[in-house]
């Protein structure tokens, strides 16, 4: 027996045989997908326009080229143009914050970890805003992108200071995530004091709140490139997360680069969340909420947390985007709101948790 094989065995077993066995997981995998397809259909008809579900499917498989629809031109404009992108993005927002949250509380055995714990959403922030506010350049684009050069710049930061002789010391890089999101937070506070453009202001919402207002089919397009490369370097080392499960000791003794494998990881993991960023906003807790949630089904293992993670964060985000932009109509809530309602009350359980485990 190989001990990587030992290694997943213990994994499985340390989750109470994965919750699941395996036939439990593939019917877990095939409700999931399920529930995800029903509610993006089901989501994208809720709103003040009365559409049905049957017209939904009926505009989408007219722009697959699969059936011919007679669905008036302003109900297709409505699904095709205005909501299904924003459901779409909400499910590639969800899956990708869920699967980064996972990755990154193994890498860091920290149960608390997530991209807005090591700063990378607060450095996504500020570049985003510092975009808007120096006006370089207009729309989504150039403001995705000053988003996206903000998180790296972030999370090179908390790199530096994290490094001890070039390992990644996991508490301390907590530590500096937390330090450099606080200097994150105080700069862009300070730029919202001095700019005093309402236009310019309101911009700067939308990117401390988190929004998905502003969804459309090109940035949604860049989100689904990011999280389909992501993830697929994620699975291809899940094995080797497994091993990180148990310790650097224990990867380093199944012959796992520890040190190369954790920058590579967590800095993918910093560029899908830069990316995400830059079209949604900060939309916090996601990350760090659902993991803890899916690992009760799944186990600890990484081969199986990782597909459900993504699935449950897509739904969870479908349905949480959907309450926001319809629970006070014609007032629209930032989505980044209630993931912090929900989001707080779970962290506080999970901090004491942790205090009773010492």
């Amino acid at each position: 027996m190989t001990a990587y094989r030992r290694v997943d065995l213990t994994a499985s077993r340390a989750g109470a045989a994965g919750r699941t066995g395996a036939a439990g997981y593939a019917g877990l995998l095939l409700g999931l997908t399920a529930a995800l397809v029903l509610s993006t259909g089901v989501a994208v008809t809720i709103g003040p326009a009365d559409l049905s579900l049957a017209t939904v499917w009926s505009v989408i498989g007219d722009h697959l080229g699969l059936v011919h629809s007679d669905v008036p031109l302003l109900r297709d404009h409505i699904v095709w143009q205005l909501r299904l992108p924003r459901v779409l993005t909400a499910a590639v927002v969800g899956a990708g914050l869920a699967a980064v949250g996972a990755v990154t509380q193994t890498l860091t055995r920290n149960p608390l970890a997530d991209p807005y714990l090591l700063g990378i959403s607060s450095g996504a922030s500020l570049g985003a805003v510092l975009v808007v506010v120096a006006g370089f350049g207009a729309g989504l684009w150039a403001v995705s992108t000053g988003a996206f050069v903000g998180a790296l710049g972030a999370f090179a930061l908390v790199l530096v200071v994290a490094s001890q002789r070039v390992r990644l010391a996991p508490t301390r890089m907590i530590l500096a995530g937390v330090a450099i999101g606080q200097l994150c937070a105080a700069v862009t506070s300070f730029v919202i004091i001095w700019q005093a453009d309402p236009h310019a202001t309101q911009e700067i919402t939308f990117w401390l709140s988190g929004s998905l207002a502003r969804s459309a089919w090109t940035p949604l397009a860049y989100g689904c490139f990011a999280l389909a490369v992501t993830m697929l370097l994620f699975l291809w080392h899940a094995r080797t997360l497994n091993a990180f499960a148990f310790g650097e000791d224990a990867a380093a003794s199944l012959g796992v680069d520890v040190t190369r494998v954790r920058w590579l990881l967590l800095v993918c993991a910093a560029l899908l969340t830069g990316t995400l960023v830059g079209i949604s906003g900060a939309i916090g807790f996601v990350g760090l909420i659902l993991p803890h949630a899916v690992r009760f089904f799944t186990g600890p293992d990484h081969r199986r947390l990782l597909p459900v993670s993504v699935l449950v964060g897509a739904v969870f985000l479908i349905w949480v985007d959907t309450v926001a932009r319809t629970l006070f109509e014609p007032r629209e809530l930032p989505v980044g709101v209630l993931t912090a309602l929900l989001g707080v009350p779970a962290f506080v359980v999970l901090m004491r948790r942790r205090e009773v485990r010492g």
